[in-house]
């Protein structure tokens, strides 16, 4: 998979793109980003990218010449794949949109800036909007390396391993069960028997529970989506019992 991110800021991108998880897919050839700087693209004397709005109201917005043009040279003639603009009226970023975009051989993401970007600019060189959530960043650079990184995971071999994006949270619109390492016991504190016995079928099973556990407590609105089996709400009623003295404490 191929990713551009077109920004007026590419210096902010390295330190994320080069480390860990990203980094070493990019090493392996898994994945192939690039950050095209916008402000060279600018047909003013000074390169500027941003200008007061028509209109009046505070602040700038981002001009429509050095995006289109940006844009065009990053794409070329014969794109195939999905030009994203990472705003607030956009669709929310979840697992599922995460995976769709994973099947592209393409992404360009653009990073707005100041006040935003002029709307013909989004009109000519934009397919969707994508936001990371509903509040307000400086930029949309780190909503960008948010998206990236979001993706990056469903992409084959990017984990080294074809489970791991499935069993975290989410992935099946439940959060994730509990997770414990060595040592089996510290500070009066010990790991779950269960989980020591080698029993795989009973290792599903306390993992499904505790992730339904953790739904409960944590985000009982998420339940209203997850696709649920019989036994999954049948576990949910007893843990709704047990779980009502916690509920009441706070």
């Amino acid at each position: 998979m191929r990713i551009d991110i077109l920004t007026t800021f590419p210096e902010m991108f390295p330190g994320v793109l080069d480390t860990s998880i990203l980094g070493r897919a990019r090493q392996q050839g898994l994945l192939e980003i690039a950050c095209t700087d916008i402000r060279p693209f600018s047909a003013s004397k000074h390169k500027n990218t941003d200008d007061y709005p028509f209109g009046g109201g505070a602040g700038m917005v981002m001009m429509p010449q050095p995006i289109m043009d940006a844009m065009e040279a990053v794409c070329g003639p014969d794109f195939n794949g999905r030009r994203i603009y990472l705003g607030p009226r956009g669709r929310t970023l979840n697992t599922a949109l995460a995976r769709e975009l994973a099947r592209e051989e393409r992404l360009v993401l653009l990073c707005g800036h100041y006040e935003g970007v002029d709307q013909r600019a989004l009109d000519a060189c934009v397919d969707e909007e994508i936001s990371i959530g509903d509040y307000i960043l400086t930029g949309g650079e780190l909503a960008a390396m948010v998206l990236v990184d979001c993706v990056a995971r469903f992409v084959p071999g990017v984990l080294g391993s074809a489970e791991s994006p499935e069993e975290e949270s989410f992935s099946d619109g439940l959060l994730e069960y509990p997770q414990y390492t060595r040592p089996r016991e510290i500070r009066g504190m010990a790991v779950p028997e269960v989980l020591l016995n080698g029993d795989h079928a009973k290792i599903r099973a306390w993992r499904r529970r505790e992730s339904l556990r953790a739904t409960l407590r944590h985000r009982p609105d998420l339940l209203e989506t997850a696709p649920l089996t019989d036994k999954d709400r049948k576990l949910l009623r007893e843990l709704e019992e047990e779980e009502k003295p916690c509920f009441s404490e706070n």
